[in-house]
């Protein structure tokens, strides 16, 4: 039996993702620790996990990339939130790693410090990755602006210009934060993003095509493994049987982004529509907020025991909420208000499983247009549903950990790995 440890950033958006893959390395007789938030090792430890959670000083720094304005300098902005948390959880997985003695480390891709602790361990480790990364690819477009593919030389050159003038901006001003902490951990310098992000020996996404553009292709040691769907048990559902309108879910980040809006806009929009509107809220519900009769918010409401009932989901673009609803064939119409949002937004509209709307166009009129269109697009969102299957999830996932990390090791079912080098702590 081998023995991992997984490390997530302070988000619940993360670590609920991972979760299926750690059931299932649990089930297949591996002992299993987790890292993560404090409010949840308890919920992890009733799955069975070994948890603890991360140094509260990693949580403590919060992020504000909704403040920025434009792309650029919200990416900026979240590149500083993570060089910072990585001063404390470079040291704390270092710690983790001295205690658990683990075989093969799963790392949050968010952990920046974390997973350059990991790398000077020496020892065998995958990141994880629950959204798009950002990561290079011949003819998709530089990740950020939310661009679509375009082919042939404009398409080059655009994309060319683009990634020197917002991803140059950017790896300007993180690499010699990174560098920084790399250095400390006795690494050598990265040059660039992609070759930050591509350290891994080993790059798990939750995500497929034909969610992903078809042009995508990010090398043998990035396996995409579908969507990741895992939410905690809810047993309050009678309220929602008794809702006889077709649902619209909306959704909005776990991780504060200021995007109440959505929410507010979307209650104004379906005021005088035949449908319930159910909100989830978790990163707080706005004092004051008007309710209609025909609506519902809550802080939290796991998806899953709406999706059956919605006709479609209303995401900022988190992909978390969006994957949950396009893998249960649901359509879907995005906001995006920052972060990876502007990425997802345009995957869903060039997969045609649902709409874009940009945030700086957000009216009830429009978001009501929107997603009027979205709900005519459930072929779409099937096809996108198909392809999750069909990359196998955390099985797929656990499959690619055994055969490409893990040590000679004879878990319940005698079944061996390839040998990897020992690890070794710095």
């Amino acid at each position: 039996m081998s023995t991992i440890l997984a490390y997530t950033s302070p988000a619940r958006g993360h670590l609920f993702p991972l979760v299926p893959l750690l059931l299932e390395l649990r089930d297949r007789g591996h002992q299993v620790h987790v890292r993560t938030l404090g409010s949840e090792t308890a919920l992890m430890r009733s799955l069975g996990l070994a948890a603890e959670p991360i140094d509260p000083r990693i949580e403590a720094v919060t992020m504000n990339d909704y403040m920025a304005r434009g792309p650029k300098r919200a990416l900026a902005a979240a590149a500083d939130v993570f060089a910072a948390r990585g001063s404390y959880d470079a040291p704390d997985l270092k710690a983790a790693i001295a205690e658990v003695r683990p075989h093969a480390v799963v790392m949050d891709v968010n952990c920046w410090g974390a997973g350059f602790a990991a790398e000077s361990w020496g020892g065998p480790w995958a990141s994880f990755s629950p959204y798009t990364p950002a990561l290079e690819s011949p003819g998709t477009p530089p990740f950020g602006p939310g661009m679509p593919p375009m082919g042939g030389f404009p398409g080059r050159v655009r994309d060319a210009l683009v990634r020197r003038a917002v991803i140059g901006a950017v790896e300007k001003a993180m690499l010699p934060r990174l560098n920084a902490l790399r250095t400390d951990l006795g690494l050598h310098s990265v040059a660039s993003a992609d070759e930050f992000f591509r350290k891994a020996p080993l790059m798990l996404v939750a995500t497929a095509k034909p969610f992903e553009y078809a042009a995508t292709d990010w090398g043998s040691d990035v396996v995409m493994i579908g969507a990741s769907t895992w939410e905690p048990p809810y047993d309050g559902a009678e309220w929602i049987e008794a809702i006889e309108r077709p649902i619209v879910l909306v959704t909005t980040s776990s991780e504060f982004q200021d995007d109440g809006d959505l929410v507010r806009t979307a209650l104004e929009a379906f005021r005088n529509e035949p449908v319930h509107v159910v909100a989830t809220m978790p990163a707080g519900v706005p004092e004051g907020l008007q309710v209609p009769a025909n609506a519902t918010v809550r802080e939290f409401i796991p998806h899953g025991a709406l999706l059956g009932r919605a006709a479609v989901a209303v995401t900022h673009g988190g992909m978390g909420g969006t994957q949950k609803a396009l893998a249960s064939g649901v359509p879907v119409c995005v906001v995006p208000f920052g972060r990876d949002q502007l990425e997802v937004a345009r995957r869903v509209e060039v997969s045609r499983s649902g709409t874009r709307l940009p945030h700086g166009r957000l009216t009830p009129g429009r978001l009501r247009a929107a997603v009027k269109a979205a709900m005519a697009m459930g072929e779409g969102a099937k096809r996108v549903a198909a392809g999750y299957a069909a990359a196998g999830g955390a099985p797929a996932a656990a499959d690619a950990i055994e055969a490409r990390l893990l040590q000679e090791v004879t878990p319940a079912d005698g079944k061996t790995f390839p040998s990897v080098p020992g690890p070794r702590l710095n």
